[in-house]
C-alpha cells in the first residue's frame, strides 16, 4: 500500500483515496521540484503538470493549482478575485500552511483546507500530474478530480 512512501506522501495518499481518486503516488528517482523536471521524468507535456503554488493574500494562504506551461499573473488574479494583493508565500509560510516543502506541495494532505484556485487551462489535458507531498513524489488525476479534491474555484490565472 503506502508504507513505502515518505510520511508527507502517506497523508496525500490517504486524502486522495478518501476522495475516490484511484491513481497511485509515484516515487521518482530524482527530485522533480519544477514542472519542467516533473514533465521530463514522466514523459508528459509540461502543461499537464499541476503546479501547487502557495501565495499570501489578504492575510491568508492561497493555493493556486496552475498549469506548468505558464506563470500566474498575480496582479490580474487579485483583480479577478477581488483581493488587495497576491504575493508569493515565504518558505516558512508554505510549510506552515501545507506541512510540505516548496517543490513538493500537493493539492491536498494539508493540516487544514486552503482556499484554492484551479487554473482553467489544466482542463485541456485528459490526465494531469500533481506533487505528492515531496519533491520526489507525484500522482495522476483528472481535472474534475483536482477540482473536487481541492474544492477549488476554476478561473484563468494568466
Amino acid at each position: 500500500m503506502s508504507d513505502h512512501l515518505p510520511a508527507r506522501s502517506r497523508l496525500v495518499h490517504d486524502a486522495i483515496r478518501a476522495a475516490g481518486i484511484p491513481g497511485d503516488i509515484v516515487v521518482l528517482p530524482d527530485a522533480a521540484s519544477t514542472a519542467a523536471l516533473a514533465a521530463e521524468a514522466l514523459g508528459v507535456e509540461v502543461g499537464a503538470i499541476a503546479n501547487s503554488l502557495v501565495f499570501w493574500s489578504d492575510g491568508e494562504p492561497l493555493l493556486v493549482m496552475t498549469s506548468g506551461a505558464h506563470r500566474v499573473d498575480t496582479k490580474a488574479l487579485a483583480t479577478r478575485l477581488g483581493r488587495t494583493s497576491i504575493i508569493r508565500a515565504t518558505p516558512d509560510q508554505v510549510r506552515e500552511a501545507t506541512g510540505q516543502a516548496i517543490g513538493g506541495v500537493a493539492p491536498t494532505g494539508h493540516p487544514a483546507p486552503l482556499v484554492t484556485i484551479v487554473d482553467e487551462d489544466l482542463a485541456a489535458f485528459p490526465e494531469i500530474w500533481a506533487a505528492g507531498g515531496t519533491p520526489h513524489t507525484v500522482f495522476p488525476l483528472t481535472f474534475p478530480q483536482l477540482v473536487d479534491l481541492t474544492g477549488g474555484t476554476v478561473i484563468s490565472v494568466v
